[in-house]
């Protein structure tokens, strides 16, 4: 089997990135022949090496570097990613089985679609998030502070100002959804969900597109070493970008409601602001070594309380396999891993709620009984890279033997899409 990975970058720098990353390397070790095209040039991650591997890195910029005009042009429609995506599928030493899309709105565009459906093989898109359907990716309320209720392209949609950074790139991801809903439609595409939740919220909102839907979970990379004791640890831990819809502040609120410390791993825009309260400690991006040395030694429970309905945050399920507990956002995929009042809490992202189970984790049996039933279970039935990997193997063979006259690698069709 020869499989196809598609991702602007080849570094973890968030969630959709490592799962590529992490499917990449479990897929080869699984023995299929992998071909990962990596659109923005840059280190590649270690996972990537590994002899069934061979990285294409087609070099395109990240349009946030080009600014102003450039940056809206191809972000709504990028011809020279279109070309560049053609000639590497083309210049395949051998025909893949499947394409498989994690990112594309930083530097591939809605332009790369048709050439996608075009390349005569199956296409799947893992949904990391809702940018197939939502103008802003992630079907928030960044003016409101709250998840969104509004029919995509509607004209509550494009005019409510809802986009993270303004009105004017609002207005630029209005028009890129309006070029993806040209791209895609009627178009064959496999979308594969990691939580439950998004494939009940997604099915609604793809409606017009010619979608089949699967459901895999994300890997989870067990971190090396014994299990965490959060009886002892001192404070509410947080790990990942310092947002607001992710949750960040709600995390300082509630730990000092609750009467702890917060301890923050990573960075982001409130940064400067969580580190000049009281009780609070920032220590910035880390490695995935030291981060979990950290946990360990420090976190009497992991909070993921999003605001946002985030669908698949890796964080919060390593930290159950290493036998943290977790206090996460009712809105999140998350929750579906957490057994509330097991093996963590699942509340409102409110501080009040977040507050109450803070509170009660300061309890060291608590603590203690809630970590040892994660470790336990996480391992049970544990979705680890092996099990990961069999799962794409199994949807990649479905897909190619319910379809094979789809399994034709024409070069000319590739050829034919380009803008």
């Amino acid at each position: 089997m020869h499989v196809v990975i598609l991702a602007e970058f080849a570094s973890a720098s968030g969630g959709a990135e490592k799962v590529a990353l992490e499917s990449a390397r479990g897929l080869a070790e699984a023995g299929v022949s992998v071909t990962y095209l990596q659109a923005i040039p840059g280190e590649a991650d270690p996972l990537l090496d590994h002899g069934n591997i061979r990285r294409v890195v087609l070099g395109l910029p990240d349009i946030w570097s080009l600014g102003g005009a450039k940056a809206a042009a191809a972000g709504i429609w990028h011809a020279e990613a279109a070309r560049r995506l053609a000639a590497a599928l083309v210049a395949l030493p051998e025909r893949p089985h499947c394409i498989h899309l994690h990112q594309w709105t930083r530097a591939l565009s809605p332009a790369v679609f048709p050439v996608l459906s075009g390349a005569g093989v199956p296409l799947v898109v893992t949904l990391h998030d809702y940018a197939l359907a939502c103008p802003n990716g992630v079907y928030y309320r960044f003016d409101r502070a709250e998840p969104c209720g509004l029919a995509p392209l509607s004209a509550s949609c494009i005019t409510a100002p809802c986009d993270a950074r303004s009105r004017a790139h609002k207005l630029v991801r209005v028009a890129r959804t309006v070029a993806l809903r040209q791209a895609v439609r009627g178009r064959p595409l496999h979308a594969v969900h990691v939580c439950d939740a998004s494939r009940r919220r997604m099915g609604d909102l793809l409606g017009g597109y010619a979608v089949t839907h699967h459901r895999i979970d994300n890997p989870v990379r067990i971190a090396e070493g014994p299990a965490a004791t959060p009886e002892r640890g001192d404070a509410i831990a947080y790990v990942g970008r310092l947002t607001r819809e992710k949750g960040a502040d709600l995390v300082a609120d509630s730990a000092r409601a609750a009467g702890l410390p917060a301890l923050f791993i990573g960075a982001g825009p409130l940064e400067a602001e969580l580190r000049a309260r009281d009780g609070v400690e920032v220590i910035g991006w880390q490695s995935p070594a030291a981060v979990w040395d950290i946990l360990r030694h420090r976190a009497r429970a992991l909070a993921a309380p999003s605001r946002w309905y985030e669908t698949g945050p890796l964080t919060v399920y390593e930290a159950l396999a290493a036998g943290i507990p977790v206090v996460a956002s009712d809105r999140s995929g998350a929750a579906e891993k957490v057994r509330h009042g097991r093996t963590g809490f699942v509340v409102a992202p409110e501080v009040g709620p977040l507050a109450a189970a803070f509170t009660a984790l300061r309890d060291d049996a608590c603590a203690r009984d809630f970590g040892a039933r994660a470790y336990a279970e996480a391992r049970a039935v544990p979705m680890t890279l092996a099990a990961h990997a069999d799962a794409l193997r199994t949807l990649y063979g479905g897909l190619a033997t319910s379809a094979p006259a789809a399994m034709q690698h024409h070069a000319g069709s590739l050829i034919g899409h380009r803008s």
